[in-house]
């Protein structure tokens, strides 16, 4: 039997991280968008919805491509794909075409996460898979604030097309790095082909899964509504410039990473239902703190700001704390068919994560009231079925 490489770590992290950075790098970059091409800003949100649209379906494609084209190739069509829609949100003169460029950009980008996570599960056993999934989780938590961090001042001083720009030239390292170092890590002529419906009716038929599938896309849509409505409330309402917003990415990272940190240390005593449980009580909480704080407009902005920034951070510690146990229980009855379980189920929760967006735009008013009571509504009820339907062993 042909023995297959090992992917190295450092290129496993570079292309899981990508698709993260490119959801958010030009979040700082929408209010100057919708300026520019003269669209209210609940249009220039869709573009994040759309993102997660391809995104959904670009998971569920490429996993199931590569089982019969193989993981190199399907790794190197998704990256091309991913720069020629890079490229075209560069020359986008139309909200319309922003928003077809953005999806053909997100189709691509999900090659990197869906492959290479096959490519470690299929190439890396015991421990070291699980030093590798940890190092790369840690990754994971903070690209989406690397982003906007970057992204911020981008456009402070090139504008928003620079952003996309970078994303452009990103693609074409991208391609070469994986081009001359990703090796193949399956044969394609002796894997069994696994048939999707069968999975899909077996997921639908657990009320279980499908709850973790609705914890794990709200969680993610909270996170994303965030990034989608947050810039035109700090720069619009709060007066901040685009590089100063992109900081504020840290406190995002910093509580999912204590969040994970904290779950990792209680599951010594609790069993990882009990545990999300609790981030969802605590999630639940931050936003009714949070709505509480984005009430204070009688206080200073100084003051104001920061009792809104406190609750972020509590409410997105919840979360970290029940995000990894419901990804590590979701589909542990699943170990027979995990490769096509893994593409049907991340469809679900990403097209949860695009609804969830697309309903932040749809709410979207300028009022600073209309995203922490959205947050509570999608909390709440997350908590409710959580209570209702994993129950603790």
């Amino acid at each position: 039997m042909k023995k297959y490489a090992v992917p190295s770590l450092l290129l496993m992290i570079v292309l899981v991280a990508f698709p993260q950075i490119s959801e958010t790098i030009y979040t700082p970059s929408l209010p100057d968008i919708s300026a520019s091409l003269g669209v209210s800003n609940s249009s220039v949100q869709l573009t994040l919805s759309i993102y997660f649209i391809g995104f959904a379906i670009g998971v569920f494609c490429w996993g199931w491509l590569s089982d019969f084209i193989g993981r190199r190739p399907a790794m190197l069509g998704g990256l091309l794909v991913y720069g020629v829609g890079s490229l075209m949100c560069y020359y986008s003169g139309s909200i319309e075409l922003l928003l077809v460029s953005r999806f053909i950009q997100a189709f691509g980008a999900a090659t990197g996460s869906v492959i290479t996570q096959t490519m470690l599960r299929e190439s890396v056993s015991g421990e070291k898979r699980h030093a590798m999934f940890a190092q790369i989780s840690a990754v994971i938590a903070f690209t989406p604030a690397v982003g906007p961090l970057i992204g911020g001042w981008i456009d402070q001083y090139l504008g928003f097309r620079a952003v996309f720009f970078a994303l452009v030239i990103m693609s074409v390292l991208l391609f070469m790095y994986a081009f001359l170092r990703l090796p193949e890590t399956t044969d394609v002529s002796t894997r069994t082909k696994v048939a999707v419906m069968p999975v899909i009716r077996r997921i639908v038929a657990s009320p279980r899964v499908l709850v973790f599938g609705l914890l794990i896309g709200g969680i993610n849509g909270v996170l994303f509504s965030y990034y989608a409505e947050a810039p035109f409330l700090f720069i619009e309402y709060f007066q901040m410039s685009p590089g100063v917003y992109g900081f504020l990415g840290i406190i995002v990272a910093l509580a999912s990473v204590i969040g994970a940190m904290i779950s990792k240390r209680l599951l010594t005593k609790y069993a990882p239902e009990k545990i999300i449980h609790m981030g969802c009580l605590i999630m639940t909480g931050g936003a009714l703190l949070l709505t509480g704080a984005s009430s204070l407009s009688m206080l200073p902005d100084v003051v104001m700001l920061l009792s809104i920034l406190i609750a972020l951070f509590v409410m997105l510690l919840g979360s970290g704390i029940a995000l990894p146990n419901c990804l590590s229980l979701a589909l542990v009855s699943f170990h027979d068919v995990i490769g096509t379980a893994g593409a049907v189920f991340s469809l679900g929760y990403y097209l949860l994560v695009s609804l969830a967006t697309w309903g932040m735009s749809l709410l979207h008013n300028g009022s600073l009231l209309t995203m922490p009571l959205y947050f509570l509504a999608i909390s709440g009820m997350m908590w409710l079925l959580g209570r209702r339907y994993i129950v603790v062993k």
